[in-house]
């Protein structure tokens, strides 16, 4: 797929609106038009990359700030596991990949979802 066409690059470029939650010159994250969760987040690389298979070592540091800014949310929106007992704090991650992973977006894109539960789907 072009980068032109891509839904997710067109949401960074705010060339399609959307409900952004954090952006900056490498990430950008937005609700979710379908939610699965009362907490339901897109975190995308600004940069095209249609998998994460295609990843390539040299995109280590780039997944590693990405996870990083996903649990950076999950704490600014109040699902950060924080310890203890509690069954009603935490929060999922989800990179589908694939047809077989369940991906319908060739962006690579984490879910991020949270809130009470049970939801309605993985994401």
């Amino acid at each position: 797929m072009d980068m032109n066409d891509c839904l997710f690059c067109k949401i960074a470029a705010d060339k399609i609106p959307s409900r952004k939650v954090y952006e900056d010159e490498i990430f950008c994250a937005f609700h979710d038009i379908k939610p699965a969760a009362p907490i339901h987040m897109l975190v995308i690389p600004r940069r095209h990359i249609a998998t994460l298979s295609d990843c390539a070592p040299e995109d280590a540091p780039l997944l590693g700030k990405m996870i990083l800014l996903i649990a950076q949310l999950a704490a600014q929106l109040g699902i950060a596991y924080r310890g203890g007992n509690t069954n009603d704090t935490g929060f999922r991650m989800v990179i589908n990949t694939g047809p077989g992973g369940g991906q319908e977006v060739y962006h690579l894109h984490a879910h991020l979802l949270g809130g009470k539960r049970p939801w309605s789907r993985m994401g």
